[in-house]
């Protein structure tokens, strides 16, 4: 492994501060993705343009058009057929801001990428991590619109697997750019799965499965369901929760196997958590505030679970949690890359 960077250059500086613009702008992503699914927008544009659906409609032919061709999709004709047309410019507003910034989000990676590769300024790893991500974006785009679909057919609402594809997709492109972004700053560090380095890849996997179960919950309206903390209706025991004969069909499809499984995966979570930073509570890891840092948004995001539950996950809550959600990913890509350097030195 390389030894620790030195101060930045001057076009160091420049390239690290291309690649924050393009995670906070992932992070704003999430953010408006998740109002997205939480005001049911996510269906009131029922076409796909690429390249053509930067500008929004202009004009009352426009809006009517756009409004005519939505009253003919599911979630108009069962859920929202009292909509006129004010009321359909809102959720209107919402889908068409995740669009823009999907679309944002590609001219932030390329343009910048292009300029530094053709003077020659990004080194040969960093310019494939960032050509990955461009790629991962175009593929997240297909699977967004793979998701809406899913919506447009027989049922008014996105399928949860999709949406959970879309939302995981999304939280990796983050993590890639973020990982990249450590490399810069403390030196490259590789993946090694060693024995040493199982707990902290173990804490990955997870956090992944926890956000997971946070997508089922949101695309199957599981968080409503039980407004008390820690148990669930009075009950703690998983019987009651798991109705259906087959195991997979529970953890898949059921809203209250999914809601039981979020919850006791949370538990799972803090619970080893507090196991990996006892067990390596004497690692000098460097920058000496990274396990700190872990146990605090840990704490934090149990928290905001279970004020989501008890007050069944209105909008501010619900938002705040999935921001907790990646702002604890984010947490664990920093600890994982300061372990493993420190496990390779």
């Amino acid at each position: 492994m390389q030894a620790e960077l030195d101060e930045p250059t001057g076009h160091d500086r420049a390239i690290s501060l291309w690649l924050w613009v393009l995670f906070a702008t992932l992070f704003v992503l999430v953010l408006i993705g998740g109002i997205t699914r939480l005001t049911g927008s996510g269906l009131s544009m029922v076409d796909w343009r690429p390249l053509m659906g930067v500008v929004p409609p202009r004009g009352d032919a426009q809006w009517h058009a756009v409004f005519t061709a939505y009253q003919a999709s599911p979630q108009f004709a069962e859920v929202n057929s009292w909509m006129e047309l004010d009321d359909f410019k809102r959720i209107f507003f919402w889908e068409y801001l995740h669009r823009l910034m999907g679309r944002m989000i590609g001219l932030v990676a390329f343009v910048p990428w292009l300029y530094f590769s053709l003077r020659k300024r990004l080194e040969a790893w960093l310019s494939f991590r960032v050509v990955v991500a461009i790629a991962l974006g175009g593929a997240q785009g297909l699977l967004g619109w793979y998701m809406v679909r899913s919506g447009l057919v027989d049922r008014p609402e996105v399928s949860h697997l999709r949406l959970a594809a879309h939302l995981l997709l999304a939280f990796f492109i983050a993590q890639w750019v973020l990982f990249a972004l450590l490399d810069l700053r403390f030196g490259r560090v590789r993946l090694s799965m060693t024995p040493a380095n199982l707990p902290v890849f173990g804490l990955m996997g997870m956090v992944a499965l926890q956000i997971l179960y946070g997508a089922f919950m949101a695309g199957t309206k599981a968080g409503v369901l039980f407004p008390t903390f820690p148990d669930m209706n009075g009950l703690y025991a998983p019987g009651p929760f798991f109705p259906h004969a087959s195991l997979a069909e529970n953890l898949l499809y059921s809203p209250i196997a999914i809601h039981y499984t979020h919850r006791a995966l949370g538990f799972a979570l803090l619970a080893y958590g507090a196991w990996l930073l006892l067990v390596h509570r004497r690692s000098q890891l460097s920058p000496d505030w990274v396990q700190t840092q872990f146990a605090l948004v840990l704490l934090l995001q149990f928290a905001l679970g279970a004020a989501a539950a008890l007050y069944r996950a209105p909008l501010p809550l619900a938002i705040a949690h999935q921001a907790g959600a990646f702002a604890l990913a984010c947490s664990v890509t920093l600890l994982a890359h300061r372990t493993i350097a420190t496990r390779s030195n």
